[in-house]
């Protein structure tokens, strides 16, 4: 998450903080070509990265920008018991 290697991995983890989600795990699979593979497969999704959400798996970050997006997020942060930092920014320019 520090240094994402590539452009939609980089999306993801920016996405991530805008909603001021920090704990969560990330793994470089491209030193691992096995790894990569096999989360293809046990996903059954073509793409890197991956996004799960308490072991589910949401999707790309195509899946998680769309999400953003249309604020399908927020809910599924909320259901985690995770409030999106996003909430609080609107209502402080609603205050102004």
């Amino acid at each position: 998450p520090a240094q994402p290697l590539c452009g939609f991995s980089n999306a993801v983890v920016q996405i991530l903080r805008l909603h001021g989600v920090e704990d969560y795990r990330a793994h470089d699979v491209l030193q691992d070509p096995d790894l990569r593979q096999g989360i293809k497969d046990y996903s059954n999704w073509p793409t890197i990265p991956q996004v799960y959400l308490n072991g589910e798996f949401v999707g790309g970050c195509d899946i998680l920008l769309q999400m953003h997006q249309n604020g399908d997020l927020v809910e599924e942060l909320k259901k985690l018991g995770i409030r999106s930092a996003l909430l609080d920014a609107e209502k402080d320019q609603e205050k102004k």
